[in-house]
């Protein structure tokens, strides 16, 4: 008799949770876990092309130091934060680690911007190939950082509407930080680059000799 009653209080709970949203919340917030790896894989992939983006233009425009430390450092800062599954409950850290992938977004482009003016870089076959994988990933991290803004958004909506925010509650769900519609836009911003005055001349490509 008491299992009986066990089971069917069992079952009651079951089916009020599942009613109230209490389903609906783990698998959204699980989802938000993967979306939330995949946005920091893309932007992994990314930074692991700027050693080699720096250096194979550094070998053309060895005297462009400003833009290749500008790179290099906004790197460096993306490097130092911890980008844990915890940093999407944190405003302020999110919006520190945006700031951070931002300035190298920035970076990159003026990089591109730079190489548009040494034709020797521009033909490059490795130069050519890494602006690829660099245009493809930026590709992807959008595609993979709207998905992550819909999920989050999903999730909160079901945080803060009624009944399941009573589950919510009960369970300590809480609404998530996410992506800003201002750093969307900065983010699709072209940079604004000015080199007050001609461009420089091509520097010689690593072991190019141009006496003959």
């Amino acid at each position: 008799m008491r299992k009986s009653l066990l089971a069917a209080l069992i079952l009651t709970t079951a089916l009020g949770l599942s009613g109230c949203g209490y389903n609906t919340l783990q698998s959204q917030d699980e989802a938000i876990k993967a979306g939330w790896s995949e946005v920091l894989n893309q932007y992994q992939r990314r930074a692991d092309l700027v050693p080699n983006l720096v250096n194979t233009v550094k070998g053309y425009a060895a005297h462009e130091a400003k833009v290749l430390t500008e790179v290099t450092a906004a790197r460096a800062r993306v490097g130092q934060i911890a980008a844990t599954p915890e940093l999407v409950n944190d405003p302020a850290a999110l919006e520190k680690f945006q700031a951070a992938q931002g300035e190298l977004t920035g970076a990159l482009s003026r990089l591109l911007v730079v190489a548009e003016n040494y034709p020797q870089l521009k033909a490059d076959a490795g130069f050519r190939d890494l602006q690829a994988q660099l245009e493809g990933t930026e590709n992807r991290i959008t595609v993979a950082r709207n998905r992550y803004i819909k999920t989050v958004q999903d999730y909160n909506v079901t945080v803060r509407s009624f009944p399941s925010n009573l589950t919510a509650m009960l369970f300590g769900h809480q609404t998530k930080a996410n992506f800003t519609v201002e750093n969307e836009k900065a983010l699709a911003a072209p940079p604004k680059v000015d080199f007050g005055g001609e461009a420089p001349a091509p520097a010689a490509a690593p072991g190019y000799d141009s006496g003959r």
